[in-house]
């Protein structure tokens, strides 16, 4: 079983101290599922990126901003949302932990 409380915890000590305000860890995986929590100080980005095939994130701590050329959605603590479709950043607005689920890849059955 994964403590995600305790491995934010430790992702954000180590974001906050980064140069670059990041920090992540991978915490589940099984064929294209993918679980990670990514840490960000206040003020760091993800630069832009493809999205996933699919996504979601759950803020367990803070604030943080996707922003595409649809425009910019804030999410905030114990909110969740889903990944936009299109290439996009994230800024933390604050020291910020996430939970982020992507299906990296389908699979179609013949």
């Amino acid at each position: 079983m994964t403590d995600i409380d305790v491995i934010a915890r430790e992702h954000l000590a180590v974001a906050v101290d980064a140069p670059h305000g990041r920090s992540a860890a991978m915490v589940a995986q099984e064929g294209p599922l993918r679980q990670t929590v990514l840490a960000l100080k206040a003020g760091a980005v993800l630069g832009e990126h493809n999205a996933p095939v699919a996504g979601s994130v759950y803020v367990l701590e803070g604030s943080i901003t996707f922003i595409s050329a649809s425009g910019r959605v804030v999410v905030n603590e114990n909110q969740l949302e889903l990944v936009p479709q299109e290439r996009h950043s994230v800024e933390a607005s604050e020291d910020s932990v996430f939970l982020l689920t992507a299906v990296t890849e389908t699979h179609l059955d013949t």
